[in-house]
């Protein structure tokens, strides 16, 4: 299994730009104050689209054109900040897009994917249904993270990251189906090798560690349900594992009821909208899982932005 290169990498951040918002490392004083260690974030909230995701989409796409090899049209699966990627990168790439997105997906990203002009198909079975619909209508199927491609674009943000912020002890980065920590670890790594990278996931959508503990490419045996929704794929995938046992030096599980304080504290103290994916690092500072003793400097990986308002009003009435 080959891993991306720093070439690769450099390859990407030289497709994207202009296509991608350079998103800004922000320190942040109060966090610094409350947790000890000298906390930045990466505010990839503030990229196109909401997430980091817009920038491995395009990449993939951008890449296949320069090959010689764009599809008729794209089929993708995600739970939502993939699906508002993939459509952004198909509009501007002039491809349909058709995403299937889970029922229960949050209405704002569910709405987004179908103003950049995707055709959403709600379903249960996510996979299944989307290599069903690339069968049929002859369309590439574009995996949310199990990509060279979209790993390299991923990647991007961990190169800004470390050109931004100056020497970092740790980076904490939300954890999903692991493209977004497979591209942070590799640019981390091959730039600064004594920078510790650390992955974080969801107790209840753990499809890593149960990948890493199985030692196969197992799918989850339940459901994974999280608040933080961007996070709970239903599995780990090839090439993500293999960037993980290369690259990151753990992936710790928080539980799910840490979530929600460390999402408003985040929004408190940054004053920055984002989603609860986006607070699971700081979850795992609070609970004393990730070692960071005063005067180590850490960044947390803000992964997206799109929430619901419903999602902010339940929150602000359990403070």
């Amino acid at each position: 299994m080959s891993l991306v290169t720093a070439d690769e990498i450099g390859a990407a951040g030289a497709r994207l730009s202009g296509r991608v918002v350079r998103t800004p490392t922000l320190p942040c004083p109060r966090l610094t104050a409350s947790s000890g260690p000298e906390i930045v974030v990466k505010a990839e909230n503030l990229q196109h689209t909401g997430s980091f995701k817009a920038r491995g989409a395009q990449n993939a796409l951008l890449a296949r054109a320069e090959r010689g090899r764009l599809p008729a049209g794209i089929a993708t699966f995600s739970a939502g900040n993939h699906a508002v990627a993939a459509a952004f990168a198909g509009r501007a790439a002039g491809l349909p897009v058709v995403v299937c997105m889970p029922p229960n997906a949050v209405d704002v990203k569910v709405a987004a994917a179908r103003r950049y002009g995707a055709e959403v198909v709600l379903t249960e079975d996510l996979t299944g249904t989307c290599h069903a619909l690339a069968a049929e209508r002859g369309y590439e199927l574009l995996h949310p993270f199990d990509d060279p491609d979209v790993i390299a674009g991923a990647a991007t943000a961990g190169a800004e990251l470390i050109a931004d912020a100056g020497p970092l002890d740790l980076v904490l980065v939300p954890v999903g189906g692991g493209g977004l920590i497979s591209g942070i670890a590799a640019a981390v790594k091959t730039a600064s090798p004594g920078t510790r990278v650390i992955g974080v996931e969801p107790a209840t959508a753990n499809a890593v560690t149960h990948g890493r503990r199985a030692g196969a490419l197992v799918p989850l045996p339940h459901r994974p349900v999280s608040l933080a929704d961007g996070l709970t794929a239903p599995y780990v995938g090839e090439h993500n594992l293999a960037h993980i046992e290369t690259y990151v030096d753990d992936v710790i599980e928080v539980p799910e009821d840490s979530i929600a304080p460390a999402w408003w504290e985040l929004l408190d103290t940054t004053k920055l909208l984002i989603e609860p994916s986006a607070a699971v690092g700081l979850a795992a500072l609070h609970l004393g899982l990730v070692r960071a003793d005063a005067g180590t400097r850490v960044a947390l990986v803000l992964s997206g932005g799109n929430v619901a308002p419903a999602a902010l009003t339940r929150l602000s009435a359990q403070r």
